[in-house]
Parts: C-alpha cells; sequence; structure tokens
C-alpha cells in the first residue's frame, strides 16, 4: 500500500521532530544562551525538505527554575525547556505540529493536516 500525501506529510513531520529534539538534547543551556540555542534549532530544522516554519519558544522561566534548584550556572537542554510549532508542507498538503509539557513529558504532536 502506498501512502497517501498527508501520511507522508506526518512521517515528515515526525523525522523533524525527531531529529530537533534528538540532535539538540543535552546541549548546556544557561537564560543568557537560551535564545540563540533556540534560533539555531530553527535554522537547522529549516534546512530539512518540506520543512516550511519552525518556532522554537524558549522557556527561560523553567530554565530559571531549574538553575535556582540546581545552584548551577547552566543545564543541558530537555523538552521541558521549549515550546515548538512547525509546519510541513508535502504534496499540497500542509502539516501543523507542535511540541509542549504533557506531565513530565514532551509531547510531540499532530495538530492539523490541510489538504
Amino acid at each position: 500500500m502506498t501512502p497517501t500525501e498527508a501520511e507522508t506529510a506526518c512521517f515528515e513531520a515526525g523525522i523533524k521532530f525527531g531529529t530537533l529534539y534528538h540532535q539538540f538534547a543535552g546541549t548546556p543551556l544557561s537564560p543568557e544562551s537560551a535564545e540563540s540555542l533556540g534560533r539555531a534549532m530553527e535554522e537547522a530544522i529549516e534546512n530539512q525538505p518540506f520543512c516550511v516554519d519552525v518556532q522554537v519558544t524558549m522557556r527561560t522561566d523553567r530554565i530559571r527554575d531549574e538553575l535556582a534548584e540546581m545552584s548551577a550556572a547552566y543545564t543541558e537542554f530537555t523538552g521541558r525547556f521549549a515550546d515548538i510549532e512547525m509546519v510541513i508542507e508535502y504534496e499540497g498538503t500542509t502539516v501543523r505540529t507542535s511540541m509542549a509539557m504533557d506531565g513530565d513529558y514532551p509531547m510531540m504532536r499532530v495538530d492539523s493536516v490541510e489538504d
């Protein structure tokens, strides 16, 4: 069975999220470096085929809270430190996706599929 265009577009979105998350997980992070890391994530993932837009909103409030608890100067990037939205276009199908915390887990989801 050949995947539909919508299925392929959703697959592409999954590839982009997997790449974004696993490429940057563990990167040293501070409130001062958060915005530049967010821009680097956006620019890196936008290079991939079919990726139209990536918006990374760094949660510096969460970074500061963690650093205060640890009494440290930096921490490591994990999904709890960013809200992410991504738009993928494949053969006339647009997929809108997002990542946000669901309890303790960074949940990546398909928000809409538009033909």
